[in-house]
């Protein structure tokens, strides 16, 4: 019986290949699990370089999107934690750091005094806007050699992979 007889993967895939590994991975899972692993970090990396180059982190230009989205009356910081497409250990800090720059405004609830309400500022959205095009570009060419059928198969493998779909 052969390697993939078994469920396991000759040692000559890509990714054992980038990885220099000599041997099979241990499943077909475990060769999807790194291979899902080493392309997040690949893109978010090459994302967050982007990024960088205009003064904003992968996190903050999260928050930004999801106040942007919120509208006026803007959302509670629990509210936008919960949206992150990437989890943070402190929105409180990253909400900080955005009102410090200019691009959120953080104000206490005067219904409930425990909740704060944050809402994106016009230098935020002034900011955001600058980065539309150019990031919408990115992600094409980050992603523009999978044609209109791959990209909708990788979104419903990875939806499953999640347990969404």
């Amino acid at each position: 019986m052969t390697a993939s007889d078994q469920g396991r993967t000759p040692p000559d895939s890509a990714l054992a290949q980038e990885l220099k590994q000599g041997k099979p991975f241990e499943s077909l899972e475990v060769e999807a699990y790194l291979n899902l692993v080493r392309t997040n970090h690949l893109l978010e990396d090459n994302v967050a370089c982007f990024l960088k180059k205009h003064g904003i982190s992968v996190p903050q230009y999260n928050v930004l999107r999801i106040l942007r989205g919120a509208g006026e009356g803007g959302l509670p910081s629990l509210a936008v934690a919960d949206r992150m497409v990437t989890r943070v250990p402190d929105v409180t800090r990253l909400l900080e750091r955005g009102a410090a720059k200019g691009w959120v405004l953080r104000e206490r609830s005067t219904t409930d005094g425990r909740v704060v309400m944050a809402r994106i500022t016009p230098a935020g959205l002034a900011l955001l806007e600058t980065l539309d095009a150019p990031l919408l570009a990115h992600h094409d060419t980050l992603l523009g050699h999978l044609d209109n059928a791959e990209l909708k198969q990788l979104i419903a493998l990875l939806e499953k992979a999640r347990g969404t779909s």
